[in-house]
């Protein structure tokens, strides 16, 4: 029997709906045919090999059904690339609400944001009891921006439950030495924070930086703004959300610059949410930098893409980086994936050496700090 990987999922929105959309496209995929993985296979584990075990939202269109329907719940609305997805058996439980809904989103239309369930909410032993029995090995949280009393909430689940914990978001779970400890002293194993696009603004935005450095040319500013029309960038129009997104961006660029800029000369972060765009995200991105002989220069590009799916493949590897780490008992931070897959690692690499820190982890089992 081929061996599987089971995960707990808090927070059945597009970024979730993508994964196990892809866990279902990719089982009827091959390595010669399959496109947009990084790895077809890391160690003996295929992206097909993935289920979900447990999974918690607050939406009350989601609560109790079926994951195969809660995924494409409203307000849900990335691209459907796999509607073939069988009754999984998996219904989604009600989870902690705490700081996960920001009460700006009252002010919009159902179809556009959450609507609380009218559920009772499960305390912490609750949601535990729920992780043990149903087999879960990895917990991907998946909370929107700003949730930092949620995600620990949930962070400590996964602790007590015995779970590896990936760390999608921007609340600093992973890069915070206090919980990477904990997570050690227990041999369960950690990636984080804040989940990297395959090919999206922050990376390209990173890119380009490298490049800047290592071509000699003086970057002096730069700006990347975003425009999307889901949930994520609803949640975002409020200001107070945004403090560990706009630090964790921000750190991932200012970390491959040859100098690092002032925060006057540095702007990155979200702009403004379009409805009509729904999942699909475009980045207005500008760099400007003196060429040989203080000779000035700017470079503008403009990104789009299909946010969710943008992810999923990348929290592919991290799951099944994760169960590696499990088989071999490695706990805490898991440098070179955390580094490769996320914005906010606890120790940032350029993306070169985070990639072979990565095959390194994978092939040997490395885990360089």
């Amino acid at each position: 029997m081929h061996p599987s990987i089971k995960i707990a999922v808090v927070g059945i929105g597009n970024c979730a709906g993508s994964l196990i959309q892809g866990i279902y496209y990719y089982k009827n995929q091959n390595a010669t045919d399959a496109v947009g993985l990084m790895h077809w296979e890391i160690g003996r584990y295929g992206p097909g090999d993935i289920e979900v075990a447990a999974a918690f939202d607050i939406d009350r269109r989601k609560v109790g059904q079926d994951l195969s329907t809660a995924i494409f719940a409203s307000p849900n609305c990335t691209a459907v690339f796999e509607d073939n997805i069988p009754d999984t058996g998996i219904r989604v439980q009600m989870g902690r609400v705490l700081d996960g809904f920001s009460s700006h989103l009252k002010e919009y239309p159902e179809r556009q944001t959450f609507v609380l369930s009218d559920e009772p909410e499960p305390d912490k032993e609750r949601v535990v009891d729920i992780l043990k029995s149903s087999g879960a090995e990895i917990m991907l949280n998946y909370l929107p921006v700003g949730s930092e009393e949620a995600t620990r909430f949930y962070a400590q689940c996964a602790l007590e439950a015995g779970l590896g914990f990936i760390n999608n978001m921007p609340v600093f779970i992973v890069s915070d030495q206090d919980w990477a400890s904990r997570f050690a002293s227990s041999s369960l194993p950690l990636i984080g924070d804040d989940i990297k696009a395959q090919l999206g603004a922050t990376i390209v935005h990173r890119t380009l930086g490298d490049l800047f450095n290592k071509r000699g040319v003086k970057l002096e500013r730069t700006y990347q703004l975003n425009t999307g029309g889901n949930t994520d960038f609803l949640n975002m129009l409020n200001i107070h959300r945004l403090k560990s997104k706009k630090e964790s961006k921000t750190e991932a660029v200012q970390s491959v610059l040859g100098k690092r800029l002032d925060p006057d000369n540095i702007h990155i972060g979200p702009s403004d949410y379009v409805p009509w765009q729904k999942d699909n995200k475009v980045c207005f991105l500008r760099m400007e930098g003196k060429l040989f002989g203080d000779v000035p220069m700017s470079l503008e590009l403009r990104l789009s893409v299909e946010d969710s799916p943008n992810s999923a493949g990348v929290a592919i590897d991290a799951i099944r980086c994760c169960k590696l780490a499990l088989d071999r008992g490695q706990g805490g931070p898991l440098f070179g994936p955390s580094a490769y897959l996320m914005k906010h690692p606890p120790k940032q690499y350029c993306d070169n050496t985070a990639y072979q820190l990565t095959e390194d982890f994978i092939l040997k089992g490395t885990n360089e700090s």
